[in-house]
């Protein structure tokens, strides 16, 4: 695992590195980065609250403003990994 980037708590982080060595260890034998992205979002969005957003791939470019505290960006092996936190704004609904 090679950290590339970080704005987060170590146990953050740590839960992070975790979930996608388990779903990378999971994989058959064909990279399905769709289904990574999709299932690290559902864990961090049900854990850590709502609006996270998770690309996964072998090759990809980005440029995303996140939350304080919920941004990192890591590879493990060729697979790199960003997960970050947006804002959420509350709508007054009177």
């Amino acid at each position: 695992m090679k950290l590339k980037s970080v704005d987060m708590p170590p146990a953050i982080q740590q839960h992070a590195v975790e979930c996608a060595f388990q779903l990378l260890k999971n994989m058959d034998c064909k990279l399905n980065c769709k289904l990574i992205a999709w299932q690290l979002k559902k864990e961090f969005d049900k854990i850590h609250g709502p609006a996270w957003h998770c690309i996964v791939g072998t090759s990809f470019g980005s440029y995303v403003t996140h939350s304080v505290g919920g941004f990192i960006y890591f590879a493990v092996g060729k697979v790199s990994i960003l997960l970050f936190r947006t804002a959420i704004e509350v709508v007054d609904k009177k």
